[in-house]
């Protein structure tokens, strides 16, 4: 072997720690096929949560139902992320986070083809909030499972990757709606959402890892030592492997202090200010994503245009990420994310005055820039939570950002709804949710330099 574990065979007595086999070896087949099947799911989360935006107009058209009656359909879903994300993340740190993502894997999978079968708004509502609540429980988990076996140097590119996979699903879920719903109707688009996933379960039993700190703590180390084998077939068969928690960062905790460690102590400040960053970048990413094709289409643009507009913002995300992502491992994240933020400012803002301007051109090319900062930053934003909290506390601490930050997403349409209602001109919207992205560089910025007066401590 050419790895620097493998020529230098480790002795048993003093231990080899998760983190230097991570971290030493190469990006190799075993993270392929991790960032493969994690990415994988996070796919089929986006379509499953975005294909209820194009499956609810048709099923409004069967039922008879009036366009009122579609808002706790759409929300049914989003309430459910949250309840995912704050309450069920959490159980990650006692049962594993491979069984968490099974098991939600098979949960929304069997709940998505169960929405097939309804047949009234109540059952559809009940079963699309349950199947929020699983896809809510998988996404911290994922992100925490990658991130940890992640090499460092490569952590953020690792996430970044895996999250614009939930990005092109929501591309995805649109494509195959104009195909499906045609000529099949609207549920088979649930017919699809469900038996992939179940699908996916084969592979995810067969090939998806635990991590190895996690079975350390519980005792199964001979798991865990194979565990990293796949990632380093030189280690010794009889190394002694070692978890790198300190004593106040051990998964082996209760599900409720996990969350308590979250806003006490010297993670309180830290805690805020990233809830302050999520909260911030969704507001105006949902505020966007809402209210851009409405407000478009009433100043007289195309379909067409309304659409490309639209489309552009979550393109621009999913492209910058590969720029982002490596910048974040390079640089400093906090700066670099920081700066992501502030250009997102400034396009949001030149979104405003161009949107009114009658230049087709110029709308799509802001739209994009404006998705490379907005969508992107959402992205990265995610990213920098699995930098900032350890291991013991990852899977936890990046679900309720993103619980925290969906009230964010939830009061942004709202308030730019009231403001257009009160008669704010579309242009002053767009100011004010530029104001909103400098809120979130400063607080990514703070964050920054609290981190590392926390280091040198």
């Amino acid at each position: 072997m050419d790895s620097e574990l493998s020529r230098s065979p480790v002795r048993p007595t003093h231990g080899v720690l998760v983190s230097d086999v991570i971290d030493r070896r190469p990006v190799g087949r075993f993270h392929y096929l991790l960032l493969a099947l994690a990415g994988a799911v996070m796919f089929l989360d986006g379509f499953d949560t975005q294909a209820i935006s194009f499956v609810a107009p048709a099923i409004a058209r069967e039922w008879g139902l009036p366009v009122a009656s579609l808002g706790p359909i759409f929300s049914a879903a989003i309430v459910g992320l949250m309840v995912g994300y704050l309450v069920l993340s959490p159980l990650a740190n006692r049962y594993g986070h491979r069984r968490t993502v099974i098991a939600c894997t098979a949960l929304f999978g069997i709940l998505t083809l169960l929405c097939a079968l309804t047949t009234g708004p109540i059952q559809l509502i009940t079963l699309r909030f349950l199947t929020g609540a699983g896809l809510g429980a998988a996404i911290p988990s994922l992100v925490a499972l990658t991130s940890e076996f992640a090499p460092a140097r490569r952590r953020s590119s690792f996430v970044m990757f895996i999250y614009c996979w939930f990005a092109l699903g929501f591309v995805a879920a649109g494509i195959v709606s104009g195909i499906v719903i045609p000529h099949w109707g609207w549920r088979a688009m649930f017919v699809i959402g469900g038996i992939v996933p179940l699908v996916l379960l084969v592979l995810l039993l067969r090939y998806f890892p635990d991590s190895p700190r996690y079975l350390l703590m519980r005792g199964a180390s001979a798991r865990a030592h194979a565990t990293l084998r796949r990632i380093e077939p030189g280690l010794p068969a009889d190394a002694v492997i070692r978890a790198d928690y300190s004593s106040v960062e051990e998964p082996d905790r209760g599900r409720v202090q996990v969350v308590v460690d979250l806003v006490r102590g010297r993670w309180f400040l830290s805690t805020l200010l990233l809830w302050t960053a999520f909260a911030a970048n969704l507001a105006a990413f949902y505020a966007i994503q809402s209210w851009l094709p409405t407000i478009v289409g009433s100043l007289g643009a195309s379909s067409r245009v309304v659409i490309a507009s639209t489309v552009l913002t979550t393109i621009g995300g999913i492209l910058a990420a590969i720029v982002i992502g490596p910048a974040m491992d390079k640089t400093n994240p906090f700066r670099t994310l920081g700066i992501v933020y502030l250009g997102g400012a400034a396009f949001v803002a030149a979104l405003g005055l161009v949107i009114g301007g009658g230049s087709t051109w110029a709308l799509l090319g802001t739209a994009f820039l404006t998705g490379t900062c907005v969508t992107g930053g959402q992205m990265s934003v995610i990213a920098l939570a699995t930098v900032l909290y350890p291991p013991g506390m990852r899977s936890t601490g990046v679900g309720w950002a993103l619980g925290i930050g969906r009230l964010g997403g939830i009061a942004g349409p709202l308030i730019v709804g009231s403001a257009l209602g009160a008669g704010f001109l579309p242009r002053d919207v767009f100011f004010a949710m530029a104001v909103v992205l400098v809120v979130a560089s400063i607080s990514v910025l703070m964050l920054e330099r609290r981190s590392r007066t926390q280091r040198r401590a």
